[in-house]
């Protein structure tokens, strides 16, 4: 562990170049103020000669001044690391098996094994990390942005809101809860920022971009589109950040994926509205359209929408499938972070497919009414599952109780489903033999 008196580590001179004399603690650069500004420029570079990069040589002389080795070397690929069995273990019934050996080492791996390589995330619109770990396993890294108990504010478009690290965690473990498994294995962990990323990064960008804060903790941004400038920093206290690990899946020429438009995506502008949210009847055009005219999509849709619409999750604009089950295959539930943002707010708009389309599955349905059923509440389940991560507690009581109201709205939409086309039209089979509510309890239990 790191305790306050090793802000030491941070060398006075990690952000200035080599040629120039280490400034008095203190002076460290903040994001309003550089090396290289008005006040203080770099000294000129001899035209003539090729230096090393400047990210490279402040990095070089941080490691000669404190002496630091080479990360902990990879172990030897072992045919029982934790992250391959996983990777062997996904069937076209989900990403891991009801009782996984193997998910329960990959996610005490990914907590507790020393971290060897960091490198950003080129895509999307936040901060992420790709971390690997001593058995060459790979992890997705999101680091807090929002204390637990913040609210996303009303007037926040979707596609603003915060990416929770403590919302993949959680839809992680509802995904489980739900039978669904379809959310890649997700594990909470405190990281120290120097010393298990500039420390073990070789990337120069990211070497860069650490710097030490106003307050003394030290902090990193990265090079993205959007959200990745100074201002959207991420700062550990001092050192010590939490975030969340998920598990990765095996690469695009080893299990090829499809990556496909959500047919009820939103309107990412200002103003705009897509047709499902003017037109009553949308499900009847997305019925016609090959693949939801002949397969089980649709009914994986509408479980995807109840998923979501206990996260609160609005930002479901694609999917993805691997192409090897066909299209009958699960979809993954992927990218969970801009969920349990708003406990005091149930976003009805997203049970969409559900009260459009008029269908669910029998498993699926059979779970939720297990899950309303006092001695197996959704919340106690939740809160049970929760207190195994590291970070616990994960969710703050108020996003716990929510589930519980989501999941009888959910079973209101249903019941009216029925009411009107009846059950035989609603609920479908998408078993030999549909199983009874004491086999669903057994499979809670296990």
């Amino acid at each position: 562990m790191v305790r306050d008196s090793d802000m030491s580590a941070i060398s006075p001179c990690l952000s200035f170049p080599v040629s120039s004399p280490c400034p008095a603690p203190g002076s460290l650069p903040t994001p309003q103020q550089t090396p290289g500004s008005e006040k203080g420029g770099f000294p000129p570079r001899d035209s003539s000669s090729s230096p090393e990069p400047l990210s490279s040589r402040r990095h070089k002389l941080y490691r000669e001044e404190l002496n630091l080795t080479s990360p902990a070397a990879p172990l030897p690929l072992r045919p029982d690391a934790s992250w391959l069995q996983f990777h062997l273990g996904i069937s076209r019934d989900g990403l891991y098996p009801r009782s996984s050996p193997a998910v329960t080492r990959l996610l005490r791996d990914m907590q507790e094994f020393p971290i060897i390589s960091a490198v950003v995330k080129p895509s999307g619109v936040h901060l992420k990390l790709v971390l690997r770990f001593q058995d060459f396993g790979k992890a997705m890294f999101k680091p807090m942005r929002q204390k637990r108990e913040e609210e996303t504010p009303e007037d926040f478009f979707y596609f603003v809101d915060f990416q929770r690290h403590n919302a993949e965690i959680a839809a992680f473990h509802l995904d489980r809860i739900l039978d669904f498994r379809r959310v890649p294995p997700t594990v909470g962990r405190l990281i120290n920022v120097t010393k298990e990323i500039l420390e073990v990064t070789k990337n120069e960008v990211l070497q860069s971009v650490f710097f030490v804060s106003p307050a003394s903790n030290v902090c990193f941004f990265a090079k993205c589109p959007y959200m990745c400038k100074t201002e959207y920093a991420v700062c550990g206290n001092p050192h010590l950040l939490e975030g969340s690990l998920s598990a990765f899946l095996p690469s695009l020429n080893l299990a090829p994926r499809l990556s496909i438009p959500n047919p009820w995506i939103r309107s990412y502008s200002f103003d705009g509205k897509e047709e499902w949210e003017v037109n009553p009847l949308y499900c009847n055009t997305v019925r016609e359209i090959y693949p939801y005219s002949n397969s089980n999509r649709l009914l994986n849709i509408v479980d995807m929408a109840i998923f979501d619409f206990l996260t609160g999750n609005m930002d479901r604009h694609h999917y993805e499938m691997f192409t090897k089950f066909g299209d009958d295959g699960f979809l993954l539930h992927l990218d969970n972070a801009r969920g349990f943002g708003r406990h005091s707010h149930d976003e009805i708009s997203i049970l969409a497919p559900l009260s459009q389309c008029c269908i669910i599955k029998r498993t699926t349905l059979l779970r939720l009414q297990l899950l309303a059923e006092p001695e197996y509440r959704l919340s106690d389940m939740m809160r049970e599952s929760l207190l195994q991560d590291p970070l616990a507690p994960v969710l703050t009581e108020p996003h716990l109780l929510a589930l519980d109201r989501r999941l009888q709205l959910i079973l209101e939409a249903v019941g009216k489903c029925i009411d009107t086309f009846g059950e035989a039209t609603v609920v479908a089979n998408d078993t030999a033999q549909p199983q009874s509510p004491a086999a669903d309890r057994a499979k809670l239990d296990t």
